[in-house]
């Protein structure tokens, strides 16, 4: 089957009427599953059902048969680095948004992780106005907590959310200084703001290039202690139990990091949490010999913490997975394993990589697609993420079973860095639908 990917020209087409029929609908936040069809009318979503069939359509429908294929609401990624402004070289709005239509992904909030930083009114506007241009998909901008993500002065959160900021994050850089994160959670309470914050010790980690550990030890690396997570963790949740603030901890990957958000979500505070399809694929035994696309930040964990994150993601304890898109140029990457740069690309494997989970039976596949659909639209406050009458038409149709190998070089992002290559899936979307236009197909 060949990749058939739409031009930016799509966007100006008016979108007409089209009925998806023998599919079988998925939607995890009405606990959907069926075998039926879906009609769009223009942008938006005009009835869906068993009984949507061939039968009775009227003659200006274009019918798209789903062949018993999944159709499901487009994926809603709510952490990439897209790196425009300042690092094209790397990754723009424009290819990122090509690799996301390839992945089934219809929905992107992006990092602040810029140059300059996100972290005015003016670049949010600046990144709606890139993505309208130039993204294939919905680009939302993510701004920075502090003032050029230094952790030192805050931004004008109010101001941001209110110029159109989805949610504030400083990206990898911890915010050591805990009155100034407890200042901005409490501020954050007057506009509902959600704050995603990487938490890591610095001063524990240090140097250091992957987990600490046997293996780490065996290679001679400087490692990366779990408990530099579990530390910072901990100070977050006692941070959001003080102001009453909305805590999100983006990737957590320990044993120790999921009971402590399982208690401060037992105990009614509001913290939530992601994390990335490789924390929950591999572990710290794919730097292999040195592999600089297995060295990401947070730094792959043992079998045992992998295992608890899959056990999280089922449970609910962990509420979102990211694909955590981070792409780097050859010259970063390929260095001595200490000198690389930390960071995957992961649009294109997110949704293969979550149906994994389900083939291996470790989860339903409504849960699996509820933490890539409804569970980060509702964590970011965007009407997507659903398949319901007058949602916007964002969908993916998936072959849950289709066999296929991961080849980097087919990659649509402008980086290659994947740790997956020549790994065996199974699953992969085969259209993605954003306002009811087709914007990736394989024919």
């Amino acid at each position: 089957m060949t990749p058939v990917i739409a031009d930016l020209s799509v966007k100006k087409q008016k979108a007409g009427r089209v009925a998806y029929v023998n599919a079988r609908l998925v939607d995890p936040a009405s606990t959907r599953d069926e075998t039926g069809g879906l009609l769009t009318d223009g942008e938006r979503i005009a009835d869906l059902g068993s009984h949507i069939t061939t039968d009775g359509l009227a003659n200006d429908i274009e019918v798209i048969d789903a062949a018993g294929q999944v159709l499901a609401p487009g994926l809603v990624d709510m952490r990439a680095h897209l790196r425009e402004p300042g690092f094209e070289h790397q990754e723009t709005i424009h290819t990122g948004s090509r690799s996301a239509a390839v992945g089934g992904i219809t929905t992107i909030a992006c990092m602040p992780s810029t140059d300059p930083t996100i972290d005015d009114v003016s670049l949010v506007h600046f990144i709606e106005r890139r993505a309208r241009e130039t993204s294939l998909v919905r680009v939302h901008p993510i701004a920075a907590i502090t003032k050029d993500r230094k952790g030192e002065q805050l931004t004008e959160i109010g101001l941001l959310s209110e110029a159109g900021a989805v949610a504030f994050s400083d990206g990898l850089h911890t915010i050591m200084n805990a009155n100034v994160l407890r200042r901005a959670l409490s501020y954050g309470t007057i506009f509902n703001a959600l704050f995603i914050h990487h938490a890591e010790e610095m001063n524990l980690s240090g140097s250091g290039a992957m987990n600490s550990g046997e293996v780490s030890t065996r290679l001679g690396l400087p490692g990366m202690p779990a408990e530099s997570e579990a530390i910072m963790v901990a100070r977050d949740i006692r941070l959001a139990e003080m102001t009453g603030g909305r805590l999100h901890l983006a990737h957590i990957t320990t044993i120790e990091s999921i009971g402590l958000v399982r208690d401060a979500k037992a105990r009614g505070l509001k913290v939530t949490a992601d994390t990335a399809p490789h924390y929950l694929a591999l572990n710290e035994n794919a730097v292999g010999d040195y592999l600089t696309f297995a060295k990401v930040r947070p730094p792959l964990r043992a079998e045992d913490d992998r295992q608890a994150l899959v056990e999280a993601v089922k449970d609910g304890t962990v509420d979102a997975i990211v694909s955590d898109h981070a792409p780097h140029d050859q010259d970063s990457k390929r260095q001595p394993f200490v000198q690389a740069a930390f960071g995957i690309v992961g649009l294109e494997t997110m949704l293969p990589l979550v149906l994994e989970m389900v083939h291996n039976g470790h989860m339903s596949l409504t849960r699996a697609l509820a933490t890539v659909t409804s569970a980060p639209a509702d964590l970011l406050g965007l009407e997507a993420g659903r398949l319901e009458k007058d949602a916007p038409a964002d969908l993916v149709l998936f072959d849950m079973d289709k066999p296929w190998r991961v080849d980097i070089k087919a990659f649509q992002s402008k980086s290659k860095n994947s740790p997956f290559e020549g790994r065996p899936l199974q699953g992969r979307a085969t259209r993605t639908v954003v306002s009811g236009r087709t914007v990736f197909h394989l024919s």
